[in-house]
């Protein structure tokens, strides 16, 4: 008898431990899902908000797109203009397409398009038109601004092997680009180009002529101006009709 209980003793520890040892092994199996559920979830959760951000910035595209080129060409640009508040003709618009990377004027890609407010966190008309001021402190830092002054000459290339623009375009251009930060050195080189000189076209050697002027040189004193200095001809010039209109 005595030995008999030992027996059914330990059978019934030894199944108790089995139990235990059962429990513990679906507890842990039981974390591991939890656990692979939550870090799933982790993973879904910021793609999924990504991809209706997406959605969002191809709907509000389509918007504005050709439905057979499939671009926003200048008739869809004028209208988003219209639903932006800003001319067609603000530098805000080319700060934007700079800021897309576009590669052709008055054309937006859709893979340009999602670039561009993709990156400043714009999928409706309301959020870019709040992102405009973000946009233009942006491009008039420094470094950013020697990289959109160029960008501003080629966008206004419209065919491929083109080289230079017209002055009327340079005009404007200059207005744009550099009339916010040197007003009246910009309407001075804009009346000699228009009116003065003898030029018909300007080509990227000369525009970036133009940006060093007005960064180097003291207006409208133009003391430090020296013309050995490998200035392009066309500022020698204008320096000159500025000296003698002045004197």
């Amino acid at each position: 008898m005595r030995r008999s209980s030992k027996k059914s003793s330990s059978s019934a520890a030894a199944a108790n431990a089995g139990d235990v040892q059962v429990n513990e092994k679906q507890n842990r199996k039981r974390k591991g899902v939890s656990t692979n559920l939550t870090s799933r979830k982790a993973q879904c959760g910021p793609t999924r908000g990504v991809s209706k951000e997406i959605e969002r910035i191809d709907h509000l595209f389509y918007t504005y797109a050709d439905s057979s080129s499939g671009m926003i060409d200048p008739e869809g640009i004028e209208t988003l203009c219209s639903h932006l508040e800003v001319p067609h003709t603000d530098a805000r618009i080319l700060m934007l397409a700079w800021k897309m990377g576009c590669e052709k004027q008055g054309y937006f890609t859709l893979d340009e398009w999602r670039s561009g407010l993709k990156a400043l966190r714009a999928d409706s008309i309301s959020k870019l038109k709040k992102a405009f001021p973000e946009l233009v402190q942006e491009v008039t830092r420094p470094s950013n601004f020697q990289d959109f002054y160029p960008y501003a000459f080629r966008y206004c290339l419209t065919e491929d092997k083109k080289k230079c623009i017209e002055i009327p375009v340079a005009c404007e251009l200059l207005n744009l680009v550099l009339g916010l930060q040197f007003r009246s050195q910009v309407d001075k080189l804009v009346n000699y180009l228009k009116y003065q000189s003898e030029y018909k076209v300007i080509n990227m050697d000369q525009w970036m002529g133009f940006l060093r002027f007005c960064n180097e040189i003291n207006f409208p004193s133009l003391d430090n101006y020296d013309s050995d200095l490998a200035w392009p001809l066309i500022l020698d010039n204008f320096v000159e009709w500025l000296r003698e209109n002045k004197s």
